[in-house]
């Protein structure tokens, strides 16, 4: 038997499905893609929670891209993504290995060098789907800091556990689902 949970973001309900996952057990399944209505409830709950000062996004491929993507027309900053993959065509690209204790296996993100280029002394939030250990985010903020930029804060949708990170969510998630 499985249990999902229900969330609502302004008038915006889902239930999300848990999944097994890494060491954590079941964890609820968080799904911006292809959701263009909850996608777009979050990012609207968001927009006033983007730090001051904050001149660019930056987040990382693939379920926080439309989430990234939706705050970054309704706030008119720009956004940079890193991708999971090296890409053939990535010039001088940035390299940070992320241990993910939340999907229990290590992954490596990639920014290519011309969009770090446009980190360099910008204020950058970085945006997530789901903050769990902090990993994800901590990589990416190393990035910022390689690139010449600052950290102007962290934002996600959700959060599970406690990261070690002073993070800006619309919502606690449970860190284990029976």
């Amino acid at each position: 038997m499985t249990s999902d949970l229900t969330v609502r973001i302004g008038d915006v309900e889902r239930v999300l499905p848990t999944v097994r996952t890494g060491n954590l057990g079941r964890v609820p399944l968080v799904e911006f893609i292809g959701d263009p209505e909850f996608t777009n409830a979050a990012a609207q709950a968001l927009l006033p929670l983007i730090p001051a000062g904050t001149e660019i996004l930056l987040t990382v491929v693939t379920n926080a891209l439309p989430l990234t993507h939706e705050l970054s027309d309704r706030s008119g900053l720009p956004y940079v993504c890193a991708r999971k993959k090296r890409r053939t065509y990535m010039q001088q690209p940035l390299i940070q290995d992320v241990p993910s204790l939340s999907l229990g296996v290590a992954e490596t993100l990639w920014l290519d060098g011309p969009h770090a280029s446009r980190l360099r002394g910008r204020q950058v939030a970085i945006v997530q789907d789901v903050i769990a250990s902090g990993g994800t985010a901590r990589a990416l903020a190393k990035f910022v800091v390689q690139a010449g930029g600052t950290v102007s804060g962290y934002l996600a949708a959700f959060r599970q556990g406690q990261p070690p990170l002073d993070v800006t969510v619309l919502q606690e998630l449970p860190r284990r689902v029976p």
